[in-house]
């Protein structure tokens, strides 16, 4: 497994990271087994948040032979000091582990999301102090607003953001593309998520039907290997240094799979030629929208 260091956060960490919501509502043998095949790989990077059902607990006891040897990231939707507190604390145990390597604001996606967290008693009173104490090594945020995030970007000097880098994304509406900028700009670690992503569910019923009941967009299939190899490329373009595949562990395998074959090998006119005809296809099928809200 390539790894690449996190811009300024200086991991080095593997090109693809596991997504904690592969394990969710998983038997725990099965995301012990999952979590095993990712070291076997390479990977040594895994993220997952308490607003992921049980992910913390699979996870954490499937990572129990590991944590020394990886890179444990974990998140907050929490906007007030106190609470996020009470559910740090709670995934310190969860994950049975001490610190967190990276610890982000998870989904910051409004401008009342952003007033609060920043207000006396948000959860940055909470975070940096936590910083402080070596309880977390890293700050970062999650966003799905590209103007938000990018205000994030103005009011505190975070060392990792994660955001959707998508090829749907940025070709149809640039989204992404001045948030990169930045990110660059200031020597950030930028996580890419939904690079995968084909397009929005037709409905609860195609999701419902489907092999991946777990991611909350339409990913690109297994067997579609041309089509997501461009996609990787794409986002990979725009900036990120590990990608979090969509939820589900053949999501996953896939990006195992094919990150080296889409590091080795840029973004090219036959990967555009692909997604612009994919991109025709899904016209109107779009999963995200300029505010920041999942459709």
């Amino acid at each position: 497994m390539i790894r690449q260091v996190l811009g300024k956060a200086g991991l080095e960490v593997s090109a693809i990271a596991y997504g904690g919501i592969v394990s969710t509502s998983e038997e725990q043998h099965d995301s012990n087994r999952y979590v095993a095949w990712a070291i076997e790989q390479g990977i040594n990077y895994f993220d997952v948040a308490p607003s992921y059902g049980d992910a913390e607990l699979k996870l954490g006891e499937s990572l129990k032979p590991y944590r020394s040897n990886v890179y444990l990231a974990c998140k907050t939707t929490q906007r007030k000091a106190v609470d996020a507190k009470r559910e740090f604390e709670q995934s310190l145990k969860n994950l049975h582990t001490e610190y967190f390597d990276v610890y982000q604001l998870h989904s910051l996606s409004t401008a009342e999301d952003l007033e609060t967290a920043f207000s006396p008693g948000g959860v940055m009173e909470f975070v940096l102090e936590a910083k402080e104490k070596g309880l977390i090594r890293n700050l970062g945020f999650s966003s799905h607003s590209e103007e938000v995030a990018l205000q994030l970007l103005e009011r505190f000097n975070f060392d990792t953001v994660m955001f959707p880098f998508n090829w749907h994304l940025h070709l149809s509406e640039r989204i992404g593309e001045r948030l990169a900028l930045k990110a660059r700009e200031r020597k950030m670690g930028i996580i890419g998520i939904k690079s995968l992503v084909q397009r929005a569910w037709t409905s609860k019923e195609e999701r419902k039907q489907s092999e991946y009941p777990k991611s909350w967009c339409k990913p690109i299939e297994e067997t579609q290997t041309e089509f997501g190899q461009a996609a990787m490329r794409y986002a990979l373009s725009l900036g990120p240094q590990m990608l979090i595949p969509p939820g589900n562990f053949a999501s996953f395998r896939f990006e195992v799979e094919n990150i080296e074959a889409c590091l080795q090998n840029p973004l090219g006119p036959e990967d555009m030629a692909i997604l612009k005809t994919e991109l025709e296809k899904a016209r109107g099928q779009t999963f995200f929208s300029k505010d920041g809200k999942m459709l």
